[in-house]
């Protein structure tokens, strides 16, 4: 099942930093099997009180290759660039494996 990363770039401090993040994430997003899905465009509030800044959605195979890739040697140092570049909202999400009475 499908997870995702979800990050919401609330304010930039550092905006050189952040271009030097934005350079190097996506090889190692695409190392661990991830793929940009939404990088800021349009969005909508249908309920609640929720504003995102910039939102950011990388979809993974799985929760485990989410976790991997955030938790990577790979990704540390941009992980660390990114946070002295910017204030950001980050979450993972995945789906729950269901079953049915049929299986």
């Amino acid at each position: 099942m499908p997870a995702y990363a979800l990050f919401d770039n609330v304010h930039v401090t550092d905006p050189d930093a952040l271009n030097q993040y934005k350079a190097g994430v996506l090889p190692v997003v695409e190392r661990f099997g991830g793929q940009y899905v939404v990088m800021g465009g349009e969005w909508e509030t249908l309920e609640g009180d929720w504003s995102p800044t910039y939102p950011v959605m990388i979809e993974f195979p799985d929760m485990a290759a989410a976790r991997a890739w955030y938790h990577s040697d790979d990704y540390r140092p941009l992980r660390d660039l990114r946070h002295r570049a910017a204030t950001v909202n980050a979450v993972l999400l995945g789906s729950p494996q269901h079953t049915t009475s049929a299986e």
